[in-house]
């Protein structure tokens, strides 16, 4: 990896990870391009933000699941050709029920220009420390759609709050929220604000 990206579980002990699209558990329904490894990278910078924000869940009874981080260009741009593949029906209903693949762009929850690829971007959810269990947050990862938007209705009063306690923790921590899905976090000052990198995440550092 490039000298100022790390493993972000490295920077922050404890932190839980499962890198969606390094797995079949995603919405392509494959493993996609430039994921080498299930591991989260990012920058130094992120790394240490989300130090904070592990320390500042703990306070909470919450602790941090990491879905995504660093993304290499390369994966975004398998997310564009697979949007203009013929629907199959395998991840629709799971994750984008009521749009087509082609409107993941123009409705923003793909772009072709991903933040993530700039190595401080971060897809996140809060669990019980209590008992491990994931946050109710009224929706999962990747769900392109109305209900996964930040003040969104149809969810439940719980649900809504863990939704809040996630932007309270990561707010207070340096990051911007994504207002279309509610576990997409930027830091304030990401170091690479105009650069989208494009080598692999590895099996190490």
């Amino acid at each position: 990896m490039m000298d100022d990206f790390v493993f972000v579980d490295e920077c922050a002990p404890g932190i839980r990870w499962d890198a969606k699209y390094a797995t079949w558990d995603n919405f392509t329904g494959k493993p996609v391009d430039g994921y080498l490894a299930n591991r989260v990278a990012g920058t130094r910078a992120l790394g240490a933000a989300l130090a904070r924000a592990q320390e500042k869940a703990e306070t909470l009874g919450f602790g941090l699941l990491l879905w995504d981080g660093y993304r290499p260009q390369r994966a975004v741009d398998r997310f564009l050709r697979w949007s203009r593949e013929p629907e199959d029906g395998r991840t629709k209903q799971r994750h984008y029920p009521n749009i087509a693949r082609t409107e993941m762009f123009e409705k923003g929850y793909v772009a072709a220009k991903s933040g993530h690829s700039r190595g401080s971007t971060v897809d996140l959810t809060l669990y019980h420390l209590a008992t491990g269990e994931l946050a109710a947050m009224g929706g999962g990862h990747d769900l392109m759609d109305a209900v996964s938007h930040h003040g969104a209705a149809g969810i439940t009063a719980a649900e809504a709050e863990n939704r809040q306690h996630l932007c309270t923790i990561m707010e207070s921590c340096g990051f911007r929220r994504y207002d279309r899905e509610w576990w997409h976090y930027t830091l304030n000052d990401e170091p690479y604000p105009d650069t989208y990198f494009d080598f692999p995440v590895p099996w190490r550092s």
